[in-house]
């Protein structure tokens, strides 16, 4: 798949089927993921790869908006290690790039994914620092749902020219 098409053609997935994700992919989506951009190249994530069908079940059961892990054949925790920044506060930009590069590699391996936001939620945070033992100074910033989807819905144009500006508002 081209680069502008996989752009143009993602959408969120939030049913799955229960065909297994090849281990090969799940290397490509977490190389896609290394490959985001991070400030003053920092790469300060980490990232938790999910298989096990009770830690799946476990999060939808605080999180009103995880119910694709039902269904999903793995998630991907993206976290942001305070250890390893070099600019403060920027590993939340740094994590949400490499979660958009896991949402459009996953869609151009034929996969369906979906962002599940963790941060900034005191209580998603929480759970999922305890549920997944994360270390002090790491920081769950999402969790992408991932799988084969058992449809295909059309893409849609988001383009909108009035919210673009030139030189100023």
């Amino acid at each position: 798949m081209e680069t502008l098409e996989a752009l143009l053609t993602r959408r969120s997935v939030r049913r799955f089927s229960t065909k297994a994700v090849p281990a090969e992919e799940v290397t490509l989506i977490l190389k896609a993921a290394m490959q985001a951009p991070s400030a003053a190249n920092a790469q300060p994530w980490h990232f938790i790869v999910i298989d096990d069908r009770n830690l799946l079940e476990e999060v939808p059961k605080f999180h009103p908006n995880a119910e694709s892990l039902h269904h999903a054949q793995l998630a991907i925790l993206v976290c942001g290690d305070e250890r390893l920044i070099k600019m403060p506060d920027r590993w939340i930009l740094d994590c949400s790039a490499a979660t958009q590069n896991i949402l459009i590699a996953a869609h151009g391996l034929g996969l369906g994914a979906v962002w599940l936001g963790i941060y900034p939620d005191p209580l998603r945070i929480e759970r999922i620092n305890q549920l997944f033992a994360l270390p002090a100074e790491v920081h769950p910033l999402s969790l992408v749902a991932i799988g084969y989807p058992i449809k295909h819905t059309k893409p849609t144009n988001n383009y909108k020219a009035d919210r673009i500006h030139h030189n100023g508002w």
